[in-house]
């Protein structure tokens, strides 16, 4: 699985790392609950260490959650089970790989999108994962935004294991491959101080 083996090397760090801007994932996910509903399954992909999907667990009836890191989601499965959640089950499994419990009533892909092999291929898988009508609900880094030094830093992190394989597109791109992808852009903005985070709602036409 793709980079599988940096994010179970990361998995106790990252899940030791506080949120970095409260307010701003705190706004993002009251915008991700107006588009839920109480009898959807909601899929997460990317999932890392379930915080999100423990939190969107009460907004609906069932969510299913994956990532490529089984390390990460132990830690899911520890704090699910601390907190006695029972609608949501974490499997191990990367982007594009069909789930038996499609299509589903919404996805949420937070801080994913630009860590995926191929974005258009991945776009057009999950809108396949939808039902017609049903939205996808992300956040994702621009990176091309933020400097021209960006992709340098980050070939540089890449070489001593400090950072996986990185998708570089700007806002602009990142729209236009939702809309070839099949998708109608509903939402878009920014949340907190990073503006080169952005919050994109997507459906899946009827």
């Amino acid at each position: 699985m793709a980079d599988a083996t940096f994010w179970d090397k990361a998995a106790n760090k990252y899940a030791a790392s506080p949120i970095k801007d409260i307010p701003a994932y705190e706004d993002t996910l009251d915008r991700a609950r107006h588009y839920l509903h109480a009898d959807d399954h909601l899929l997460e992909v990317g999932c890392g260490t379930g915080t999100t999907a423990l939190t969107l667990s009460k907004s609906v009836k069932r969510v299913m959650a994956t990532d490529v890191s089984g390390k990460m989601l132990a830690i899911a499965e520890s704090k699910r089970d601390d907190k006695g959640i029972s609608n949501v089950s974490f499997i191990q499994s990367e982007i594009t790989k069909p789930l038996a419990d499609a299509p589903f009533d919404a996805i949420c892909a937070f801080s994913i999108l630009h860590l995926v092999d191929d974005l258009p291929k991945a776009l057009t898988h999950l809108r396949g994962q939808l039902k017609p009508g049903g939205h996808i609900i992300s956040k994702t880094a621009c990176l091309r935004d933020m400097s021209r030094f960006i992709p340098a830093m980050v070939k540089v992190m890449k070489f001593f294991g400090k950072a996986p394989d990185v998708l570089l597109f700007d806002t602009a791109q990142l729209e236009d491959m939702f809309r070839r992808a099949g998708f109608e852009i509903v939402e878009t903005g920014h949340f907190g101080k990073s503006k080169y985070v952005h919050f994109v709602v997507a459906r899946r036409p009827a």
